[in-house]
């Protein structure tokens, strides 16, 4: 008689381990605008060669969510006014439309998921935890997004909050909140009454106002 296994997941390559690993800490505001980074460094904190550390470096130069100099210096981006208003931008584009495409399919447990979401970044701000409040805003609205059944479009939300991560941990200091972000209340209000105009509303307020005292 056989024996039922449970499948394996496969195990990440060293290049994938190292791009995951700094794609979260750079996405989650673990790093600041214009800090450093050196092959060498990265390389030894995730005991790998050089190669796949430089691979790593040269995918998330492409995505925005790091630069290289002339000299081949590596740094996180530190973004201009022009740059973080294009992105704002952006934002209230993607995401007003994944949320507009996700409302039809807001079921309740997917309500009660976002107000779980949204008890937990408040949870985050009281204890000071900048990091993880930048995570489970972004839980907040990806799980909504998930909704919308549009992958590519939810791939280049991602790619805006990876070139934002380190100015949104800049702003997250700025802000100094004492409470989880209005417009997500909002947001589940929408949801729950079905109002498409309101749910575009609050979610054009909430990935655009933050960001705005920062080009002001």
């Amino acid at each position: 008689m056989s024996v039922l296994t449970r499948p394996t997941e496969p195990t990440l390559s060293a290049h994938d381990r190292v791009y995951r690993g700094l794609r979260n800490r750079i996405m989650f505001g673990q790093m600041s605008p214009a800090e450093q980074l050196t092959l060498r460094g990265v390389a030894r904190e995730f005991d790998v060669s050089m190669t796949p550390a430089r691979e790593a470096f040269q995918r998330l130069v492409a995505e925005g969510a790091l630069s290289m100099s002339a000299s081949g210096r590596v740094s996180t981006p530190e973004l201009s006014n022009d740059r973080i208003e294009e992105l704002a931008a952006l934002r209230a584009l993607i995401e007003v439309e994944l949320a507009s495409r996700a409302l039809p399919r807001a079921h309740l447990a997917l309500i009660d998921r976002l107000q779980a979401i949204n008890g937990t970044i408040a949870d985050a701000i009281s204890n000071r935890d900048a990091v993880g409040y930048i995570r489970t805003n972004l839980d907040f609205h990806r799980t909504l997004y998930l909704r919308a059944q549009a992958p590519a479009m939810l791939a280049m939300a991602e790619t805006v909050w990876l070139q934002l991560g380190p100015t949104m941990r800049a702003l997250y200091g700025r802000l100094r909140r004492t409470e989880a972000p209005q417009y997500h209340r909002l947001i589940i209000a929408a949801l729950k009454a079905g109002d498409e105009p309101g749910l575009r509303l609050a979610v054009r307020s909430d990935v655009t106002q933050g960001l705005r005292l920062l080009t002001g």
